[in-house]
């Protein structure tokens, strides 16, 4: 062979991967299996809450218009600025990966009408966000979080039922956070703060000092210099004035009504005049659900949310009031109460074993005829030995296990074994349905 048809080779044959030929793109993580039982107590217990609160689930999709989040979450803030994953689609058209689920909730509110029913509307969301960020302690780049919002409720009542649903939420997940609450004031009052802000971060002493991101957001938008996690900033934000010296008075009555309500309820909270939260939107109440990090110099958050009664009428919609809040799940999860999942989850009532193709056949129809019957039944239909099917019942806590083999099959009946007292009885295979219902309701 040649040097020339060498190269050629070359040039055809792909070469040999050094590395993994597959791996997770930076910032993105797997739910593997095990994970799963936490994922669905946090998901269970939410929703169930929210539906005796009378919140009612919604979705929507993964991709929006570009325009939706300029629109909403500031074309100054990072999300827009650095966070969003954007493309053009074959259209033409500016998409983005949604990397929040406010302003999509509101489009939908406004889209399909909502403003039509009843109000306040309530709702309850749950997906997948996108942020090109950097990856943090429980949050990647895809992310998953919980909403509640309220439409249609201008009074202070609707935030304190957000933030009593939070703590119950947190106390039904054994998760001992604080929740911190400030208020950002209004288009009225708030213009003269900010004035005062930007004189403060514009002496000298103190301009010198602000990381280069605080520099351009001391021009674009100086709210988000008390939000900035670089040391230096937040040594200069403690003393920096504060915004709720400069409510005006409807205001400050709102603020305080929210307080007195979270008082008599007995909800322990922080009046925290650094939070902001992150997105251009808010107006009046805010909150943040934080909890200590070993790991980080601040608080984690796991959550927050606020007011924002003049987003759905910027986006095009009627003037409606409204306010939510969101929770990060990988964050709950970092503090999850173990114990919660475990008691919470469901013991099978029976188990079905069997020994052989004729008695797996068999096993498989009455796992429907049990299943149609309203119990909860588990199997192991893959596995040939006795004792490893058993010692999964074991492992289930199951209480009744019912074995079925060549013998069984041919006199047309069933082994029920307790499997608390190792006792073993021989059913009727015709019956067997009837007789563990009747068991099984003494012991509930």
């Amino acid at each position: 062979m040649t040097k020339k048809h060498d190269k050629l080779v070359d040039l055809v044959t792909p070469s040999r991967p050094t590395g993994p030929i597959a791996h997770r793109v930076k910032g993105m993580k797997d739910i593997q299996p095990g994970a799963y039982p936490a994922w669905e107590f946090l998901l269970q217990s939410a929703g169930r809450l929210a539906r005796l609160r009378g919140f009612e689930r919604i979705d929507t999709p993964v991709l929006e218009s570009y325009s939706l989040y300029e629109r909403s979450s500031g074309r100054t803030s990072d999300i827009v600025t650095k966070e969003m994953y954007s493309f053009l689609d074959k259209s033409g058209e500016r998409l983005a990966l949604r990397p929040e689920a406010t302003p999509g909730i509101v489009r939908a509110y406004i889209e399909h009408g909502w403003f039509n029913l009843p109000q306040p509307v309530k709702t309850l969301w749950y997906g997948p966000l996108f942020r090109r960020d950097k990856p943090q302690l429980g949050r990647y780049r895809q992310h998953y979080q919980l909403n509640f919002d309220i439409f249609g409720e201008p009074g202070p009542l609707a935030e304190v039922e957000l933030i009593f649903l939070i703590h119950e939420l947190l106390n039904d997940w054994g998760i001992e956070a604080q929740i911190d609450i400030n208020s950002l004031g209004c288009v009225d009052c708030r213009p003269n703060y900010i004035n005062e802000l930007v004189k403060y971060y514009k002496e000298k002493k103190h301009r010198e000092q602000l990381c280069p991101d605080c520099r351009k957001r001391l021009i674009k938008n100086p709210l988000r210099l008390l939000d900035c996690k670089e040391p230096a900033c937040e040594a200069l934000a403690q003393g920096a004035p504060q915004l709720i010296d400069f409510l005006c008075e409807p205001c400050k009555q709102h603020l305080v009504k929210v307080l007195e309500f979270l008082d008599n309820l007995g909800i322990q909270y922080n009046l925290n005049s650094q939070l902001v939260r992150g997105l251009d939107y808010y107006n009046r109440t805010v909150f943040e659900v934080v909890m200590p990090s070993e790991s980080a110099q601040r608080p984690l958050a796991l959550g927050g949310g606020g007011r924002y009664d003049q987003l759905i009428e910027s986006l095009g919609g009627r003037p409606t009031p409204a306010c939510g809040f969101a929770l990060g799940m990988e964050r709950l999860l970092l503090y999850l109460d173990p114990n919660k999942v475990e008691v919470s989850q469901t013991r099978p009532d029976v188990f079905l074993a069997q020994l052989g193709d004729g008695p797996r056949l068999k096993s498989l129809q009455l796992f429907e005829e049990l299943r149609q019957a309203g119990l909860t039944v588990h199997q192991a239909f893959t596995k040939n030995s006795l004792k490893s099917q058993l010692a999964l019942a074991n492992q289930l806590k199951v209480k009744y296990a019912l074995i079925i083999g060549q013998k069984e099959l041919l006199d047309g009946t069933i082994l029920l074994r307790d499997m608390e007292s190792g006792s073993q009885e021989v059913l009727d295979l015709k019956r067997v349905k009837s007789i563990m219902l009747k068991r099984l309701a003494k012991t509930k």
